[in-house]
Parts: C-alpha cells; sequence; structure tokens
C-alpha cells in the first residue's frame, strides 16, 4: 500500500455495481498500491507526481457496467467510489 486512504466511502452509483456482480475492494486494492486503472500515461505521471506530493489522487477503472472513479483527497482523509456522472 503506498497511502493511507482514510475513510471510505462509496456513492449510491457505485454500490449499485456491487448489485450487478462488481466487487469494489478489488478496485481499492489496485488504487492503493498505485495502479490507477484506465489512465494515458500522462494521467498517470499527474497521479504519481500527486502521490509523492500530497495532491488528491484519481484512479479510472472500466468495468462491464461502465466507468468507475475512485478518488482519494489530498489530506488523505476521504477515499470516494463514484460513477463518472456523479461528479
Amino acid at each position: 500500500m503506498k497511502f493511507q486512504p482514510g475513510r471510505i466511502v462509496a456513492t449510491k452509483g457505485a454500490l449499485s455495481l456491487e448489485k450487478c456482480g462488481i466487487h469494489l475492494l478489488p478496485y481499492l486494492k489496485r488504487h492503493l498500491i498505485g495502479d490507477w486503472g484506465d489512465m494515458d500515461a500522462e494521467d498517470r505521471a499527474e497521479n504519481d507526481f500527486a502521490l509523492q506530493h500530497g495532491y488528491r489522487l484519481l484512479s479510472v477503472y472500466q468495468t462491464s457496467r461502465g466507468k468507475l472513479w475512485i478518488i482519494t483527497e489530498a489530506d488523505r482523509s476521504a477515499t470516494t467510489f463514484l460513477l463518472p456522472n456523479e461528479y
């Protein structure tokens, strides 16, 4: 684990993925080890910089039901699962 997630929360949309058999925990594990998911090289580099300098982190994962975002706040107080349309 490269950072602490703080309080872990999820929006209604993200929780609906669980009802479809898409489990959130594997995505959280990837996020916490710095596997930022389905992002281009520039966005990955931005996350790596953010990790080192205490900025907000964003991971994007493609699921069978669309994209899932995970955002960890800059102060590492919370990590949120959400769908892009809930931002």
